[in-house]
């Protein structure tokens, strides 16, 4: 019990720096406006679609699928974690939607009441201006002001996908760490602590990358980092506190961590295609030149392809 508690405590401390590493690089470490970080963004999109696909949704049907929750479970054959997942991702694309209209129409307001409006004809120059309509390409552009706010010019749709991003892989990070705590023997913990902890590193950078285009204000920044590399470790700690009386294996935990873990799934697979790599691979603006449609595609194949290996081990 000692032996298996000293690896849990190292287990803390590295998995959290590997999760503060690799949320800070993209943040800290590179700037968003040039092609090298698109192509880090590409790689963080492919990280993150596996992790749903891979890593997360496997788990799901693995726990709601047991034979431990009884052999007749209400739903039967029914493939209710699938149904978890694209509910979850449905709910995503609603509340992005109309959090974006509402960001929207709320900017139409105050730039409505903003201009200057002109009854009669006294001066000359007033009753000549005219105001036209927006075209299709300011608002779409990075620079059009439905979408973006003049103080800082940033999308605020961008915000509200990176924090329910962060949902998404939060949840999942306490699972696995609580999964971490309750394993009882060093063999199990060893290649554990080095997949979880390479499991962090990636997803950090996938979920750094979005917040560095977001650009949150400093403080909430922080916040998000600390949210999210501290996520892993307490699940860490909670599950070496429940060690003696959790059962991974009770209908119960597996029910909470299945229908979790299906929801977690849904989330992240429908933000890495539809608003990560979708973008990125494509929208006609990001295909400048063949080389660098070539590489972002390379750079997502990549990001995928590393993330799915670490599935051998964790």
């Amino acid at each position: 019990m000692y032996h298996t508690l000293n690896y849990k405590i190292g287990a803390v401390f590295s998995i959290f720096l590997a999760g503060v590493f690799g949320v800070c690089l993209p943040i800290f470490g590179l700037k968003s406006d040039s092609k090298f970080f698109l192509f880090v963004k590409a790689f963080a999109a492919g990280v993150i679609l596996a992790t749903g696909f891979v890593h997360i949704l496997p788990d799901a049907i693995d726990s709601l699928t047991s034979p431990c929750i009884g052999e007749n479970p209400p739903w039967g054959d029914f493939p209710v974690t699938e149904l978890v997942a694209m509910a979850a991702a449905i709910l995503t694309m609603l509340t992005e939607s109309f959090a974006s209209g509402y960001l929207n129409r709320s900017r139409l307001e105050n730039e409505a009441k903003a201009l200057p409006v002109s009854i009669g004809g006294d001066n000359e120059e007033q009753s000549d201006t005219t105001v036209s309509a927006p075209t299709h390409a300011s608002i779409g552009h990075s620079h059009g002001f439905l979408l973006i706010s003049q103080d800082d010019h940033v999308d605020p749709r961008k915000r509200i996908l990176t924090q329910i991003l962060e949902l998404g892989i939060v949840v999942h990070s306490v699972i696995i760490g609580i999964s971490l705590g309750v394993s009882p023997s060093v063999s199990a913990i060893k290649p554990l602590v080095a997949a979880i902890t390479f499991h962090q590193l990636f997803e950090g950078f996938g979920l750094g990358s979005c917040i560095s285009e977001a650009k949150f204000k400093a403080s909430k920044t922080w916040v998000m980092v600390g949210f999210f590399s501290l996520t892993a470790p307490l699940g860490i700690v909670i599950g070496i506190c429940v060690s003696g009386s959790y059962d991974e294996n009770s209908p119960a935990s597996l029910l909470v961590s299945g229908f979790l873990n299906a929801a977690s799934a849904g989330i992240l697979i429908y933000m890495a295609l539809v608003d990560l790599a979708s973008p990125l691979l494509l929208h006609h603006e990001r295909q400048t030149t063949f080389t660098i449609q070539l590489l972002s595609s390379v750079s997502f194949i990549s990001g995928s392809a590393l993330m799915s290996l670490l599935a051998i081990w964790a």
